[in-house]
């Protein structure tokens, strides 16, 4: 039987449990994937935590994004077949279809092919990130050539894969992070600035580096006080794209600095695009291109094997990270 990882209550990383299951037959509408490698997000972090969505029953499945082969397809399935080479784009439930594991069955909408020069550990580090990205800069903002774009936390996989298709459509990626610990790895992988948020002034940088007009754009899943330093930072008639709440306290929406410079606050989560057939296919598009010419490369932190998926979730929560926690199944 194969091993898969489900939660018996909300916790720690210690919560997750790995076990056994009988190989479940795909629904009508679904796949079985033999699973390769897994991705981690932080998404699934705040979910064994209870924090992310309700969770439906336990145990609980686990885990948006995995990479392996299509093993068994349901009898509606018709452009997928047994030996396709796939990643899991997050499109489901996570705590029922999970796909942290050995096995995974998901719908079938929510399995896309990855191009031939990638890894499988590369495989499980791309939708999350690359279509978070896309969906904020591109399908939202349309960034254009030029355009300074702050990035805070840029050090996340979703912060790397936001530097890569600013550079990729020829905008200008400002990246913050809060020390000068991880400045020069940010440059060396594609920022063209980097700001230290607990060392230097954010608003006065910014400014500096556009001669004085701001940003064009900030994309940040922080929140709380952040929200008021980036309005200081963003020029007249620019946009902040809000998509996520890192900073879990409130977030008071500083309405005099936005009014003033008419500035647009946008909350946006991933699965506004996921769910919509046509959104997906021109993000799977764009990020099947970007990763077939080379110009969007998932960045892998660190490797672990399945049985250390507890001490990967503890990494993950250490915040060291830079780039994609991967597990090899």
């Amino acid at each position: 039987m194969p091993k898969i990882v489900r939660f018996h209550e909300t916790g720690g990383p210690e919560v997750l449990k790995l076990e056994e299951e009988a190989l479940q037959e795909p629904g009508p509408d679904e796949v079985r994937i033999k699973v390769e490698a897994l991705g981690l997000n932080r998404a699934e972090v705040m979910f064994h935590y209870g924090q992310y969505m309700p969770i439906q029953s336990f145990p609980s499945r686990i885990g948006y994004e995995a990479a392996g082969v299509v093993d068994a397809v349901g009898g509606n399935v018709k452009d997928i077949k047994v030996g396709d080479r796939v990643s899991t784009v997050p499109a489901f439930d996570v705590g029922v279809h999970g796909v942290y594991g050995e096995s995974a069955t998901v719908p079938a909408r929510a399995v896309a092919a990855y191009p031939g020069n990638l890894e499988a550990t590369e495989g499980a580090a791309i939708w999350m990130q690359y279509l978070t990205a896309w969906g904020g800069l591109v399908r939202i903002a349309d960034i254009k050539a030029g355009d300074p774009v702050i990035i805070t936390a840029a050090s996340s996989s979703v912060g790397l894969a936001a530097i890569q298709i600013c550079n990729a459509v020829g905008a200008i990626p400002i990246a913050t992070t809060r020390t000068s610990a991880k400045k020069q790895d940010l440059l060396a992988l594609g920022a063209a600035h980097v700001i230290a948020t607990e060392e230097e002034d954010l608003a006065e940088q910014v400014m500096a580096i556009t001669g004085g007009q701001g940003a064009a754009l900030a994309f940040d899943p922080v929140a709380g006080p952040m929200l008021e330093t980036l309005a200081g930072a963003v020029r007249p008639g620019g946009m902040i794209i809000v998509y996520g709440s890192l900073h879990q306290g409130p977030t008071n929406l500083p309405i005099l600095p936005l009014a003033m410079k008419g500035i647009t606050v946008r909350p946006y989560v991933l699965f506004q695009f996921t769910m919509d057939p046509e959104a997906l296919a021109a993000g799977r598009k764009f990020v099947f291109e970007g990763l077939e010419s080379g110009k969007l490369k998932p960045v892998i932190d660190r490797v672990f094997t399945l049985d250390q998926i507890v001490e990967a979730h503890r990494h993950m929560e250490s915040n060291t990270q830079l780039g994609k926690i991967v597990v090899k199944v």
